[in-house]
């Protein structure tokens, strides 16, 4: 994986657009956690965000290169 992706001339860096489609898969986990009521098990909504978020992350700059997809 590269550092760096050029969109319209301005270089963005990988991780940043990993963490932004980390936040759009996590934004749609919580959303299904809440509309099956599933956060009343929990203690702490914001840390089960939180964690959810960082899972999506890590898995994305795993996955990423390991399917071939260059960014």
């Amino acid at each position: 994986m590269t550092g760096e992706i050029a969109l319209g001339g301005v270089y963005v860096p990988t991780l940043l657009l990993l963490a932004l489609v980390a936040l759009v898969l996590s934004w749609g986990v919580t959303r299904l956690i809440g509309a099956f009521g599933l956060y009343r098990f929990l203690a702490y909504r914001a840390a089960v965000d939180l964690s959810i978020f960082v899972l999506m992350l890590g898995a994305l700059a795993i996955l990423v290169p390991t399917l071939g997809i260059r960014l």
